[in-house]
């Protein structure tokens, strides 16, 4: 059975924002106690995650993901700023606003003597659903897990649980669907199950918020991804113009002949001398060009064999960015001139 698009059900009920969220001057200041002060998780977020999209939240433990999320979610009230949900002011309509999101939490909190079916019809109703409009059989379907509607939750592998807890929160058709650490912890194959699920929710309308540590899997998904650091959004971008700042490629040469040092002629290109005895140079791919490169090793009377790129990724924008100088510089430092 194809899966609703948020766009049709909810176009009466909802205005049709160009933003799905939007953030601005965002803070959040926990109170302390005697043993420490008070701590500042979120520091002036400006943010806007458009409607349509795959967005992806990036940020080493402690930056204030989860902080920002749990504000979306009415669980934690912000100290300053403002914060929209599908258009609508989190403080002007908390429940509309509420209404419009769907939120799949890092942790397993399912009730063990419900079944799936059970689980998700209690769901509705606390989203005052009506019993005419609920689309729990269609849910189930859409997560795979139509053939355990009415198994004990307590006999759902690890995997299934994930998936029963996107399928919750999709039971109040919301616009909005955000997914903290979904994949954490399960295997290869469930993830790509995940996924799978994800992109067919993300193709029938619905905006999809994005947190994660593997970031092949953000930059494999995402269209736009925010990376924030100490409460503060550090880079936002599209996932392509993020991974293309460094701009940074790295050329590995193996030649014929054994080399014990390297000639000086290549010393001078930037190649260093690799532990596998290949030849290895870090270059940018907007200043030199390979052909370059490769007549540098030819001149130098070398032979050849085979030849290896690899090109910069998300993980090496996220390391520069979130390192201790935070200068993605030092990435491209040493680059062939």
């Amino acid at each position: 059975m194809p899966l609703h698009s948020p766009s049709q059900v909810s176009q009466s009920k909802l205005p049709i924002p160009d933003f799905a969220v939007e953030l601005s001057g965002l803070e959040k200041t926990y109170k302390g106690n005697k043993r420490s002060g008070p701590k500042q998780a979120l520091n002036g977020i400006d943010l806007q995650i458009p409607r349509g999209s795959v967005f992806g939240l990036l940020g080493p433990n402690g930056a204030g993901k989860s902080t920002m999320i749990n504000i979306l979610a009415g669980l934690v009230m912000k100290t300053a700023g403002t914060a929209k949900i599908w258009g609508i002011d989190i403080d002007a309509d908390p429940r509309q606003a509420r209404a419009a999101i769907g939120v799949v939490p890092q942790e397993l909190n399912i009730d063990a003597f419900f079944t799936p079916r059970e689980m998700l019809e209690v769901q509705a109703g606390m989203f005052g659903v009506p019993p005419s409009e609920r689309r729990t059989d269609e849910i189930l379907e859409t997560v795979g897990l139509s053939d355990k509607a009415h198994a004990y939750s307590r006999s759902l592998s690890g995997g299934m649980r994930r998936r029963l807890l996107v399928a919750k929160s999709m039971v109040h058709d919301p616009p909005i669907l955000v997914l903290d650490e979904p994949t954490a912890g399960v295997d290869v194959e469930l993830r790509r199950k995940l996924w799978d699920t994800v992109a067919d929710l993300n193709a029938h309308g619905v905006t999809v918020l994005l947190t994660t540590h593997y970031l092949e899997e953000a930059e494999a998904l995402c269209d736009r991804i925010a990376i924030i650091n100490h409460g503060e959004v550090i880079a936002c971008d599209t996932t392509r113009n993020l991974v293309g700042r460094l701009d940074g490629k790295e050329l590995f040469v193996e030649v014929e002949e054994a080399l014990t040092e390297l000639p000086a002629s290549l010393q001078s290109h930037g190649f260093t001398l690799a532990d596998d005895g290949r030849l290895h140079v870090t270059y940018r791919r907007g200043r030199v060009k390979v052909a370059r490169l490769l007549g540098a090793v030819q001149a130098a009377g070398l032979h050849v064999v085979d030849l290896e790129t690899r090109q910069s990724d998300l993980e090496d924008v996220f390391v520069a960015l979130t390192s201790a100088d935070g200068d993605p510089d030092h990435l491209t430092s040493g680059h062939a001139a």
